[in-house]
C-alpha cells in the first residue's frame, strides 16, 4: 500500500524513430519559456534548416494531447537532429507538469550522455523589461562547469550573477553540476505577457555565437519570427475561447 501523502511519478519513455551520430555534438532543449521565446528559437531553428525528427518523448504525466502538423499527428515533446552539424533539439510544446521535470530532464540527460554529446544547451526566457521599452534585449549564460562558463567568455555572453532558473532547465544544470557535464542555460530577457518574437530573435543570435557549427541564416529571422509572434497569440486566444490547455505553438515543421 503507497504511503499517504506520496505522489507516484511516471517514467519518461524515449521513443526512437530513427539513429542518429551525435557523438562530440550538443542537444539544443527548448521548453515553453518567458515569452515564448525558447519556442519561437527552436521553431525557427527546426523549420529553416530541415532537422529531421528522430524521437519523441512520453509520460503519463505529460497533457493527453497530439499536435497536428501538415496532416500528420506529433507528440508534443520531440527532438530533431541536424546531421551534419551533429546537434539535436528538442523541443516541448505544452508546459508540463512540476512532478514530470525531474524524469524529464533525466531522460535528457541519459539520452545525450548515451549518445556521446559534449553538452546541453538550454534556451529560456527572463523576465525583463528592456525589451518592452523596444531596447536590445539582453541575453545571458549559465554553466553547469568551469568547462562551460570557460565557453561562456569565450563567446563573450555575458554570465548571470545571481538568479532563479526552474524548470526542466533548472534541474539539467544541477544534475550537469554534480555529473560534471556541461550544461549551458542561454537567456534571454522577455515580455512575460505576449509571446516575444524581438527576444526570441536575441536568443537565436546568442545561440548562433556559441555554436557555430549551426551556421544559421539570420536574414528571414525577424520577419518569420513576427509571422510566428502573431501565430502564437491568435492560437491564445482560440485556446482562452474554447477553455482548453494552450498548445504553446502552431508552426509549421517539414
Amino acid at each position: 500500500m503507497r504511503p499517504r501523502g506520496r505522489r507516484t511519478v511516471a517514467e519518461v519513455e524515449i521513443r526512437t524513430f530513427k539513429d542518429v551520430d551525435l557523438k562530440g555534438g550538443t542537444v539544443v532543449a527548448a521548453f515553453p519559456s518567458v515569452g515564448l521565446v525558447s519556442t519561437i528559437a527552436s521553431t525557427y531553428l527546426i523549420s529553416t534548416m530541415q532537422a529531421d525528427q528522430v524521437c519523441a518523448l512520453e509520460s503519463e504525466d505529460y497533457p493527453s494531447l497530439s499536435m497536428i502538423y501538415a496532416k500528420k499527428p506529433k507528440f508534443p515533446a520531440r527532438v530533431y537532429a541536424l546531421r551534419e552539424s551533429k546537434v539535436a533539439i528538442f523541443i516541448c510544446e505544452v508546459p508540463l507538469p512540476s512532478k514530470a521535470h525531474r524524469p524529464t530532464a533525466h531522460a535528457l540527460l541519459r539520452w545525450s550522455q548515451a549518445h556521446g554529446v559534449r553538452q546541453i544547451v538550454a534556451l529560456e526566457g527572463l523576465p525583463g523589461n528592456e525589451a518592452a521599452s523596444g531596447g536590445d534585449p539582453a541575453v545571458w549564460g549559465v554553466g553547469s562547469t568551469d568547462r562551460a562558463r570557460e565557453e561562456l567568455d569565450k563567446c563573450k555572453i555575458p554570465q548571470l550573477e545571481t538568479g532563479m532558473i526552474a524548470g526542466v532547465s533548472g534541474v539539467l544544470l544541477n544534475e550537469g553540476r554534480w555529473r560534471n557535464f556541461d550544461v549551458i542555460a542561454l537567456l534571454a530577457e522577455a515580455r512575460s505577457d505576449v509571446p516575444d518574437a524581438h527576444s526570441a530573435v536575441a536568443l537565436t543570435r546568442g545561440l548562433d555565437v556559441l555554436l557555430p557549427e549551426l551556421e544559421v541564416d539570420l536574414g528571414p529571422l525577424q520577419e518569420q519570427a513576427r509571422a510566428l509572434e502573431t501565430h502564437l497569440k491568435r492560437l491564445k486566444q482560440q485556446a482562452k475561447r474554447a477553455e482548453a490547455p494552450e498548445p504553446g505553438t502552431g508552426a509549421m515543421y517539414r
